[in-house]
């Protein structure tokens, strides 16, 4: 009888690209998927390790996850926290009967595995050369729509990211390949996704800007295209363009901050000025684009005057879907070297406040939408998106449940809860 796996993914899109390739090399290696983790024979926690909120949930649900585990089964660790933390993870979690770094095999006994760690999964006889999780191959999607990853890494060096020291330097796909992906998936939406996504190329010598030609071929296999996230920098009027021609006016721009002072601490670019003439030229060529963001709160130096900037920028912007994190201190990164740390009771705050704001703005550009008729993609029986809602990140459409899922459908709407939409068919 085949031996069952789990995987539980922390983190971001990028992880769940991830855990789809290990599931799909599972199944290659024998493996069928389990109907729940307690009945699996193989648990895969699959960890993000970007600021310390997530490395805490990692560990709890390691830990619960191998409380509950069944009779003999046995727990992996993989993903951000195993390739940051490996020997320390294994030393710290008994528990755990393996941790995989990015592209190891779990525990197949070769001459640097610990003799301590038992052999978990045998090496596939599939003409892989090595387990390289960006280009490996991966099951077709069971949702209408699923997240693609263009390149893996980071070339630059934002002063509270960790990650180029454990994901390493960019690394890009060939465009051929994610096209062949996005047709085997066989989705109605593609999410792309990287670490640095507008820097795509850079690496292959092809050019600034081959996410143009990427984002045009790929809309050429899939009816939506959708872009996770972009430096604003790289937010070059082409690209623009290209994003608008696909018919998903959706600008999921990384931030920050908009203090200018703040920003180049942060070894940034930008400032709220450019940041809102961004805004606005775009919302002239296509009134109805959407935008999100992420800003962090409590950068070390950051002032009330800072603060304040932050919150006439977010009134001003009037941006449908923001974020606002708490700063989170990484060893190893620059921001861990600077002095003028935020008392976490003001940072406390200053979130508060700036969530309030935002919810308001949210909630009101939601309202506006009431009476509209808007084209949605059914992801599952009664849950839909237009292209103003990322999917597992924004707030959802409510629709009837007769409307057929993986199909686009024109419906109005009827009433705003929040973040959400509820909407009807056509009359």
């Amino acid at each position: 009888m085949a031996r069952t796996y789990w995987i539980e993914t922390l983190g971001c899109p990028k992880n769940q690209v991830d855990s789809d390739k290990i599931g799909g090399k599972l199944v290659a290696d024998g493996y069928r998927p389990a109907a729940d983790a307690a009945e699996a024979d193989l648990v895969v926690v699959n960890t993000c390790a970007f600021i310390e909120e997530a490395r805490q949930e990692s560990i709890d649900t390691v830990l619960a996850l191998s409380d509950d585990r069944a009779d003999g089964a046995q727990v992996v660790i993989t993903g951000c926290m195993a390739e940051r933390y490996g020997d320390e993870l294994a030393s710290a979690l008994p528990e755990v009967d393996t941790v995989a770094g990015f592209g190891q095999e779990f525990g197949t006994g070769g001459a640097d595995a610990p003799s301590s760690r038992r052999s978990l999964i045998p090496v596939s006889s599939a003409p892989v050369p090595t387990f390289d999780l960006l280009n490996l191959p991966r099951p077709a999607s069971t949702a209408p729509w699923a997240y693609v990853k263009i390149a893996e890494g980071c070339d630059r060096n934002c002063g509270f990211c960790a990650i180029p020291s454990f994901r390493g330097p960019q690394r890009s796909r060939p465009i051929d390949s994610i096209v062949a992906e996005v047709e085997a998936l066989g989705v109605r939406e593609v999410v792309l996704v990287a670490q640095d996504l507008a820097a795509f190329g850079r690496d292959q010598g092809v050019g600034e800007r081959a996410i143009v030609p990427l984002v045009g071929r790929v809309a050429e296999v899939a009816d939506r295209v959708r872009l996770l996230y972009l430096y604003p920098s790289d937010l070059t009027d082409e690209l623009i363009e290209t994003m608008l021609a696909t018919g998903v006016p959706y600008f999921d721009l990384s931030l920050q901050h908009v203090s200018r002072p703040l920003l180049r601490r942060m070894r940034r670019w930008g400032d709220g000025e450019r940041f809102l003439e961004r805004i606005e030229g775009i919302r002239t060529l296509e009134p109805a684009a959407a935008f999100r963001s992420n800003f962090i709160v409590g950068y070390p130096g950051e002032t009330e005057a800072d603060h304040d900037a932050l919150i006439s920028f977010v009134e001003a912007a009037q941006l449908d879907w923001c974020g606002f994190f708490s700063f989170s201190d990484e060893e190893g990164t620059y921001a861990h070297t600077l002095d003028g740390h935020v008392d976490p009771a003001l940072v406390h705050d200053r979130l508060a406040e700036l969530r309030e704001l935002q919810d308001g703005i949210t909630a009101r550009r939601r309202d506006e939408l009431i009476g509209t008729e808007i084209d949605v993609l059914v992801d599952e029986p009664g849950v839909a998106r237009s292209f103003r809602e990322a999917p597992e990140i924004d707030g959802i459409v409510e629709v009837p449940e007769e409307l057929a899922v993986g199909e686009l459908h024109r419906v109005v709407v009827e009433d705003a809860r929040g973040p959400d939409l509820v909407a009807g068919s056509l009359r």
